[in-house]
C-alpha cells in the first residue's frame, strides 16, 4: 500500500530533463464526456478542433481513468488523489445533502497555494453545496459556478430528467448565491469569460485553475453561436462549445507570453450518460457508461499540452487515472506533500516528459462503498456487474468471476476467466487485500 511518505520520496527522486520554473497548471474537466465524444479520440461527426490541436500539440492518452463511474466521488479522487471511499464522498451529493468534502483531506488547490500559488476555480463543484464545503473554504481563493449539477433544479432543459422539485438552481461567486436558475444557455461562455480574467490576472505569481464544465451533462444547452450548429445535434452543440472553450484558454496563454510555461489538461469526470439516448455520448468500443464499472463508465478521454516539455503528438498507453494528478502537480510546482495520508495517485511526470512509457498499475474499480472490479495490466476482473442506469439498477453478484483483456478485447465480450485460475486467484487476493486496507475508512455524511 502507497502512503503520503512513500510519494515524497518518489516525488524527492532525480530531477526531470528539462523541467522548467514552476509552471501554470490548468485542469479543464468535462461532465459526462464519453471517451468517443472527441475528433481525436474517433467522432466521426462531433467537430472538436482545439481538443485536436491539444492532441497533436502534447499527449493523448488512451488507458485514462476516472476512480468512480458518477459525479460527486469522481471530481472528490482527482482532488484529494484518493479513491473516493477514503474520504467518505462515495455517492452523488444533492441539493438536500448535508455533507460535502471533509476539512481533513488536503487537495490539490490547497497543496499548490502552499507553494505559492494562486487557485481558482470556475463551473460545476459538486462536493457540498453548504457553506463550510464551498471551494473558497478548501484552498481557492476564488470560484464562480454551479455547486451541484444542472439538472438538480425545479426547471427542465432539452433533454433533462425527472424526479423531485429541488430549490432554484444556484449560481455563486466565491461564499454568495449572485443568481438563481441562471440562463444556462450562457453558462459555457460566462465561465470561460472568469477563467480568461484568472489567466489574465495571474502574471505576477504561477496559478492553478481549475476549469469544471456544466457541459455535457444533461439538460443540454449550447450558446446562440452553437446552437443547431453541429452535426451531432444539441449532444454535438454543447461538446463544441466546451472545445471553443478550450481554444479561448490556449489562445489567451499565448496571448499573455504564459502558453509555453502551462500545463494544460483535458478530461471528463466520468462516461456518458446512455439512457438519455441522443441526449448521451458515446463510450466508443467500450462497453456501457456512466453509472457502471465496465470501462465505458471510467475509462476518460484525456490530454495533456505543455510546449517543451511533453512531446508534440505523443499518444501514450500508460495506464493513469485522475488520482495521479495531484502527486503530477506537486512534483511540477515543487510543492511538499502532507505526509501521513495514504495517496492512491502516482506520479506521472516522467510519462509527460517522454521519459517513461508507464509501469504496470493495479486499479481498482469502487462504484459507491462496493468494490466490483480489478484491472492489473492487460487483465480486468468484475465479481459484480450493473447496467449503466443511474441510480443504479439492480446489481448482480457474479456466481463466479468475469475475467477480461481489456488491452484484446476493450469492449469486455469474452469471458476468459476458464482459461486463467491463476491470474482470477490472484486478481482476487488483491481485491481482498485492498478492502482489508481501507476497511476503516469514514462513511459519507
Amino acid at each position: 500500500m502507497l502512503t503520503r511518505r512513500s510519494f515524497t520520496q518518489l516525488l524527492a527522486a532525480a530531477p526531470l530533463a528539462a523541467a522548467p520554473r514552476r509552471p501554470n497548471i490548468v485542469m479543464i474537466y468535462a461532465d459526462d464526456l464519453g471517451y468517443g465524444d472527441l475528433g481525436c479520440y474517433g467522432h466521426p461527426t462531433i467537430r472538436t478542433p482545439n481538443l485536436d490541436r491539444m492532441a497533436a500539440e502534447g499527449m493523448k492518452f488512451t488507458e485514462w481513468y476516472s476512480a468512480a463511474p458518477v459525479c460527486t466521488p469522481s471530481r472528490a479522487a482527482l482532488l484529494t488523489g484518493r479513491y473516493p471511499v477514503r474520504s467518505g464522498l462515495t455517492r452523488v451529493l444533492f441539493p438536500s445533502s448535508n455533507g460535502g468534502m471533509p476539512d481533513s483531506e488536503v487537495i490539490i488547490p490547497q497543496i499548490l497555494k502552499g507553494a505559492g500559488y494562486r487557485t481558482a476555480m470556475v463551473g460545476k463543484w459538486h462536493l457540498g453545496h453548504l457553506p463550510r464545503y464551498l471551494p473558497v473554504k478548501h484552498g481557492f481563493d476564488s470560484y464562480f459556478g454551479l455547486p451541484y449539477s444542472n439538472d438538480m433544479t425545479p426547471t427542465r432543459g432539452p433533454g433533462g430528467g425527472g424526479g423531485p422539485k429541488n430549490p432554484p438552481l444556484p449560481l455563486i461567486q466565491d461564499d454568495k448565491v449572485i443568481e438563481t436558475e441562471p440562463d444556462q444557455s450562457r453558462l459555457t461562455e460566462r465561465y470561460t469569460e472568469h477563467a480568461l480574467k484568472t489567466i489574465r490576472g495571474s502574471k505576477d505569481k504561477p496559478f492553478f485553475l481549475y476549469f469544471a464544465h456544466t457541459f455535457p451533462h444533461v439538460p443540454l444547452y449550447a450558446g446562440a453561436r452553437f446552437r443547431g450548429k453541429s452535426p451531432r445535434g444539441l449532444y454535438g452543440d454543447a461538446v463544441e462549445e466546451v472545445d471553443w472553450s478550450v481554444g479561448q484558454i490556449l489562445a489567451t496563454l499565448k496571448q499573455t507570453g504564459q502558453d509555453r510555461n502551462t500545463l494544460v489538461v483535458f478530461s471528463s469526470d466520468n462516461g456518458p450518460w446512455l439512457p438519455r439516448g441522443e441526449y448521451g455520448g458515446s463510450a466508443g468500443l467500450h462497453r456501457e457508461g456512466k453509472g457502471s464499472t465496465w470501462e465505458g463508465g471510467m475509462k476518460e478521454p484525456c490530454l495533456a499540452r505543455f510546449p517543451g516539455f511533453i512531446p508534440a503528438g505523443k499518444v501514450s498507453t500508460a495506464h493513469g487515472n485522475m488520482m495521479d494528478w495531484l502527486p503530477t502537480f506537486a512534483k511540477l510546482a515543487g510543492a511538499p506533500l502532507h505526509t501521513g495520508v495514504a495517496l492512491d495517485g502516482q506520479d506521472m511526470s516522467p510519462v509527460l516528459a517522454g521519459r517513461s512509457e508507464g509501469s504496470e498499475r493495479v486499479f481498482f474499480y469502487w462504484n459507491a462503498d462496493d468494490l466490483r472490479a480489478v484491472r492489473k495490466g492487460p487483465w480486468k476482473l468484475h465479481t459484480v456487474t450493473n447496467t449503466t442506469e443511474f441510480p443504479p439498477a439492480k446489481v448482480t453478484r457474479l456466481d463466479q468471476p468475469a475475467l477480461y483483456n481489456v488491452l484484446n478485447d476493450p469492449s469486455e465480450k469474452y469471458d476468459v476467466a476458464a482459461a486463467h485460475p491463476d491470474i482470477v486467484a490472484e486478481l482476487l487476493a488483491l481485491m481482498k487485500e485492498h478492502q482489508a486496507a481501507i476497511q476503516q475508512a469514514p462513511k459519507q455524511r
